[in-house]
């Protein structure tokens, strides 16, 4: 098996971390009712179509259409967007940048809207330490599907087998997997951190 050279992350929920609820919680008090607006009017397939492209002003008005009754709410998604964005998750972004002090090159690949990506560009400057960032929303295609990943290997040349790929999502390792990549299924950065050591990264 070759070894790996190269570390390619994903970022929300591996290096930040996003979560509809950081904002919806002080808007929706009661628990119930904020599990129902999450998973039927603001549901995460619906954000999924702006991280592949679509404006978000339009995929808000098709909500409002849908959910009058729920339109502050719904305007509150992108025009409050920032508040969803706690932070960085500080002991992945440490392991980013010791992989960075041992001249590992890095790589991200993310499922994010292009219109807002720059407001994570201003707010992490670790996200300077990649050599290289294929974001879903400027490609027109999402992770899981196989195009996204050809895109991050053919733009930078890199070979799969060499690539280390991490993220939190089940279905987009099980896909990079079978294009070659190896993979983890990011828990926590001290499975993460074992792992790299295993693999003589760190």
């Amino acid at each position: 098996m070759n070894p790996v050279s190269t570390v390619v992350f994903d970022l929300g929920g591996v290096l930040i971390d996003w979560n509809p609820r950081h904002l919806y919680r002080r808007l929706i008090p009661d628990p119930r009712e904020l599990d129902r607006f999450l998973a039927q009017v603001c549901p995460q397939s619906w954000n999924e179509r702006q991280d592949a492209g679509r404006p978000v002003a339009e995929a808000t008005r098709e909500r409002i259409a849908l959910y009058p009754d729920q339109a502050d709410l719904i305007h509150a998604y992108y025009g409050r967007w920032e508040e969803m964005l706690s932070g960085p998750i500080a002991g992945t972004v440490a392991l980013l940048e010791a992989l960075h002090g041992r001249g590992i090159p890095l790589y991200a690949l993310s499922n994010w809207s292009a219109e807002l990506f720059p407001v994570a560009r201003r707010r992490f400057p670790f996200l300077a330490r990649f050599r290289g960032l294929v974001v879903s929303g400027e490609e027109g295609v999402i992770k899981p599907e196989p195009a996204i990943f050809h895109r991050l290997l053919d733009r930078y040349r890199l070979d799969a087998p060499a690539c280390l790929f991490i993220d939190d999502n089940p279905a987009n390792v099980a896909a990079a997997a079978g294009l070659g990549f190896r993979t983890h299924h990011f828990r926590t950065p001290e499975l993460l951190s074992g792992h790299l050591a295993g693999l003589g990264l760190l």
